[in-house]
């Protein structure tokens, strides 16, 4: 209940409980004033709090409500501690105590209430008998009785509207999260994360940022478009879209794009970890791509699918404008630069299977990544010819330590990555190389 209706029920107990102790001849004749008191403090309160300078006061209405304790209190004392009227005006007032500030209040509540009521004790001493007419106790007892009813109905009815709007804004709540998992489809993950994180305002904005740019696109796909039908060809490009992404993702690549067969991925924003680690991420992921080519041939073959699709891939690094451009009502989160136009031009360059990437490029991973010189092409936008590098591998894995290992022909295909088997999938494997090894030597007898 508002503070204000909750005083004044009170307040108007309270003089009834005075007028009832008056008639009866039980309190002293001067307490007659306490009757106007009692029915203006409410409004009086009322006003100090919500027009003075107490508006601006911290937890005022605790404050009050202790003011209120302090001067029950001296009532009790005054009235000499008589019984019913003096444990209708506490159970009152340390249910309001309890109700609105919870058990710290009401413990501050029953200090004052006793230091008020022992300056009315100290003032007028005990009254000779304790016990209150029969009127008195009844009219105390209903006041009580009606002030705690209205209150907790009130706080009931409170409780209820809480509990709807909790409810509301719960599916409220779960509706923006479902809508903001649709929306996420139609953006980077990393993109999305930033926008709903609040880390980025969705404006026309762009800065100048060194990224490390990737482009692919199937070599192929224009015969295969021409042999299958659309609905085949649309579950098959599909299903190249989602596994590339989740290597992208998995290396942190910022997908930009789908378009026809080829894809546009960028690393250096919205996160990065610095040109060189940008872009040994960049390469990484084109390895990665690569490989795991060989294993979506291996199962498009098994679906009747023979032409062989294989993917050429351009990388570039350098400075590019990256951010929101288009109109205030329809953006696109993208990257212009030269740079750009130098890494489709070198997907456009690769061979099926080969990865070229810039000079920029190779300066920041040739010393984990093997490349092999591949000269120099011009390209619009700049000044001198560009040397370019065939991405071989990784380092580690050249030689006969290496953890990959490959082989194909017409009718077998073995794609093995040491690094990634575990323990007890190996005599597996074994033992199916075996069986194929007896297999092969026996066609041979």
């Amino acid at each position: 209940m508002p503070d204000y209706n909750g005083r004044v029920l009170a307040y108007v107990g309270a003089a009834a409980i005075i007028f009832t102790g008056l008639k009866t001849h039980t309190f002293a004749e001067w307490l007659i004033w306490l009757i106007p008191g009692a029915l203006l403090w409410p409004h009086t309160v009322h006003v100090l709090t919500r027009r003075t300078f107490f508006r601006h006061s911290a937890r005022i209405r605790h404050k009050m409500l202790l003011l209120d304790c302090a001067i029950g209190g001296a009532f009790v004392g005054t009235i000499g501690l008589i019984a019913m009227p003096s444990l209708s005006v506490m159970m009152m007032l340390m249910f309001s105590c309890m109700l609105v500030g919870g058990m710290r209040q009401w413990l501050f509540g029953i200090l004052w209430l006793t230091i008020g009521a022992s300056v009315g004790v100290a003032l007028n001493g005990i009254a000779p008998s304790l016990q209150a007419p029969l009127p008195l106790s009844v009219v105390a007892l209903l006041s009580t009785g009606l002030y705690i009813c209205i209150t907790a109905l009130y706080a009931h009815q409170q409780a209820r509207a809480l509990m709807t709007a909790k409810s509301q804004i719960q599916y409220q709540r779960e509706q923006s999260i479902a809508l903001s998992h649709k929306l996420s489809k139609y953006l980077s993950p990393q993109v999305w994360q930033s926008i709903f994180t609040g880390e980025r305002d969705v404006r026309l904005e762009t800065q100048r940022k060194k990224l490390s740019i990737f482009f692919s696109d199937i070599k192929g796909f224009t015969q295969l478009s021409e042999e299958m039908e659309p609905e085949a060809l649309t579950e098959l490009l599909n299903h190249y879209f989602n596994e590339m992404s989740q290597v992208a993702l998995k290396y942190g690549g910022t997908i930009d794009k789908f378009v026809g067969d080829s894809i546009m991925i960028f690393f250096g924003d919205p996160t990065s970890r610095g040109p060189r680690e940008d872009a040994l991420a960049c390469v990484s992921m084109a390895i990665d791509m690569r490989k795991h080519m060989k294993i979506m041939r291996q199962k498009w073959r098994s679906q009747g699918i023979k032409t062989p699709l294989e993917i050429r891939m351009g990388i570039s690094a350098g400075y590019t404008t990256v951010g929101n451009f288009g109109a205030e009502n329809r953006m696109d989160y993208t990257i212009i630069g030269k740079e750009v136009n130098l890494a489709s031009r070198l997907e456009s360059l690769a061979d099926p299977g080969e990865i070229l990437i810039s000079y920029e490029t190779f300066s920041l991973i040739k010393d984990k990544i093997m490349c092999r010189d591949k000269g120099e092409i011009t390209v619009k936008g700049f000044g001198r010819p560009v040397p370019i590098y065939e991405v071989v591998d990784f380092r580690r894995d050249l030689g006969t330590e290496r953890s990959f290992l490959e082989h194909e022909h017409a009718g077998f295909a073995m794609y093995l990555d040491s690094d990634k088997i575990r323990g007890n999938e190996r005599s597996d494997i074994l033992q199916a190389l075996e069986e194929a090894a007896d297999r092969l030597r026996q066609d041979d007898d």
